[in-house]
């Protein structure tokens, strides 16, 4: 089919609540996709952040084929090596939690908060999360996230959300009362702007609920699994939460979430207060497996950390050219270009020429590149940038 085949038989049968990019994927290795005109992009945000080996890793790609030939998928009846691997593996990594394997980090939060509300009680039900958070498009999630325009056409939301200003410490205690179950925070916002908290707030949060009966939660499926150079964003707060979420890059593009909690919060899921079909499906934890042993064994966190500083220097530099870039954020394989004008035009100018970047609350260039991306490549991808912001400047610094 060709490229207009397949946009005008989306436009009869799929339904267009995405705005998408007039291209046509057909293949994807490393950080690099291809169209079906043959034309090549530079890939600074593989699969959204799921894709953090780089798309089709060989290991991912030869455990889900090793995986196919022997058992797809077992409802959860029955047991599984597999998903006694991955919940050890994460235990391991992590704090020692057991896991809840689901779909996606929606339903991953989802979980938390219905294990939070299970464990606190019925008179304890409010959990306080934080402005310009995201934590899913479910409606216990979407009504947890701290963002207006998500809610839009959605009223009425779940109720029992309290949202105050990310990285205040005052806000969240001032919010708690005898209602409070749990705090929901990301480590780092990633949909809000790549939004680095100060290095005592995760603790005084930990504090804070401690002090008061609370559970936190920390939302890893952005920063988890390797993405900050550690393999929870917690960690470089050396703090542990009693309930972390998973999802993107933990199958690096499998379709997986987890829920990990503290053994003896997660007992308050009994048999028959929680479930998903496809939760723990063999052939997506096979994924993870091999994501996780392969991040390990080829000691990828150190490289998150260096490639990562090697792109923050690239943007640093970038920002030195372009007046309107008002600032450069990032931890490990997470980035953010702040600028002072709107950033989707840079973000289409981009793609133009062969590079995919994201921008985020409008005016944030995110990007999650792959742990995998070369030097030359980052090298490549800033030309790329440069070129088009040095296109649009003149557009976008007079409107």
């Amino acid at each position: 089919m060709t490229r207009q085949e397949v946009i005008d038989q989306y436009g009869r049968c799929v339904i267009g609540n995405y705005g998408r990019v007039p291209v046509v994927i057909v293949r994807a290795e490393g950080s690099r996709m291809w169209d079906n005109d043959g034309r090549s992009y530079l890939d600074l945000f593989p699969g959204w952040g799921c894709s953090l080996l780089g798309h089709c890793h060989p290991r991912v790609v030869e455990a889900i084929r090793e995986q196919a030939g022997r058992l797809i998928h077992v409802d959860n009846t029955f047991y599984t090596v597999e998903q006694g691997r991955l919940a050890q593996l994460l235990a391991d990594l992590g704090f020692g939690g057991c896991s809840f394997f689901c779909n996606s980090g929606a339903e991953a939060n989802e979980a938390a908060i219905k294990l939070a509300r299970r464990v606190a009680g019925p008179s304890r039900f409010r959990i306080i999360t934080m402005e310009r958070s995201f934590h899913g498009r479910t409606y216990a999630a979407m009504s947890a996230t701290g963002q207006s325009r998500i809610h839009q056409g959605h009223a009425p939301l779940v109720p029992g959300f309290v949202h105050v200003p990310f990285d205040d410490v005052d806000a969240v205690r001032a919010a708690i009362t005898g209602e409070t179950a749990a705090v929901m925070v990301e480590p780092i916002q990633g949909e809000g702007g790549v939004v680095i908290p100060d290095d005592g707030y995760l603790p005084a949060l930990r504090e804070l609920c401690d002090e008061h009966g609370l559970l936190l939660i920390v939302d890893e499926v952005q920063t988890g699994c390797g993405r900050t150079g550690r393999w929870f964003g917690y960690q470089h707060a050396g703090i542990e939460p009693d309930i972390m979420t998973l999802a993107k890059a933990l199958g690096n593009g499998a379709p997986i979430g987890a829920m990990v909690a503290r053994p003896e919060v997660a007992s308050a899921l009994t048999p028959g207060s929680h479930a998903t079909t496809y939760g723990a499906n063999p052939l997506v934890v096979a994924a993870a497996i091999a994501t996780l042993e392969t991040i390990a064994r080829e000691n990828l966190l150190e490289r998150a950390r260096v490639i990562g500083e090697y792109i923050l220097g690239k943007a640093r530099a970038l920002a030195g050219r372009f007046g309107f870039i008002e600032a450069v954020r990032g931890r490990g394989l997470m980035i953010g270009i702040e600028l002072s004008v709107p950033g989707a035009e840079i973000v289409k100018a981009a793609l133009e020429r062969g590079l995919r970047i994201n921008c985020t609350q409008q005016t944030v260039l995110r990007m999650l590149p792959a742990m995998t991306i070369s030097e030359a490549e980052i090298d490549e991808a800033f030309e790329i940038l440069a070129e088009a912001i040095r296109e649009c400047e003149s557009r976008l610094v007079t409107t």
